[in-house]
């Protein structure tokens, strides 16, 4: 299970909220030396996200994201605030290795089956979601502040064939918090698809990515390809190489 090492943007500081609040603010100062920080620690993945971008639609911080793929060797995954193909094309110019197109995939979905075709393992599908009162996954976009009335289960179906490098799914409600990944919901999309499966939010401990490193889906017994985490790491609760090692548990 590879470690995706979380960088978030906003107004050009590396940050961290709390389940998507933006009034939820930690900052964890200049996003290019926390680059640097992961990679000299052996960080083989990062994950940018242009928070600004997600909920606003401007590439805010396009000029902070390519000086972290220029400046480590490491490959970089890229999100927030993908609407187009011309995002998606500046994105993999500047050289990232994945890009990831939630409100978009949601909103838009001809223009990302486009994207997803024109480059074929670089789009990711960035599938946030909420636990509904009818205990439904429903999909959020334009940076978790909108429900969008969509499923993750049928999201997964309109996505089955296409050439997606990855789909990154994130508990909004638990992203942030250390409580902990949501096991069953992550069982559920690793159950509904073929593609590779990277878990977000809720990782606060070595235990959580022992959990998510052991498990397996119940129907096809399918286990996560990767993880992302942020908070966890920035703030020195878990080492990355004590992390990277967790993610090799197996039972």
């Amino acid at each position: 299970m590879d470690l995706f090492c979380a960088i978030d943007l906003r107004d050009g500081r590396a940050v961290r909220l709390v389940q998507g609040d933006f009034a939820k603010e930690r900052t964890f100062g200049d996003p290019l030396e926390l680059a640097d920080r992961y990679v000299a620690q052996g960080a083989t993945h990062l994950h940018v996200v242009d928070l600004d971008a997600a909920r606003t639609g401007r590439p805010i911080n396009r000029r902070v994201v390519k000086a972290i793929i220029d400046r480590v060797p490491a490959p970089v995954q890229v999100g927030g605030g993908v609407r187009g193909e011309d995002d998606v094309a500046e994105l993999v110019g500047l050289g990232a290795e994945r890009v990831v197109m939630g409100t978009t995939a949601l909103k838009d979905p001809a223009v990302a089956h486009r994207c997803a075709t024109r480059f074929p393992g670089h789009l990711v599908l960035g599938l946030d979601y909420r636990r509904r009162a009818d205990r439904e996954l429903e999909a959020a976009a334009s940076g978790w502040l909108e429900g969008s009335g969509i499923t993750v289960a049928e999201l997964l179906e309109r996505w089955r064939d296409d050439p997606l490098g990855a789909i990154v799914v994130t508990d909004i409600e638990r992203d942030g918090t250390g409580s902990g990944p949501d096991l069953a919901g992550l069982a559920q999309v690793l159950d509904g698809c073929d593609h590779p499966v990277v878990a977000s939010g809720g990782v606060g401990s070595l235990d959580h990515l022992r959990a998510l490193a052991s498990m397996r889906s119940p129907a096809s017994g399918r286990a996560p390809d990767g993880v992302v985490v942020g908070t966890a790491l920035v703030d020195g609760t878990l080492s990355l190489k004590e992390a990277m090692a967790a993610c090799t548990a197996s039972v």
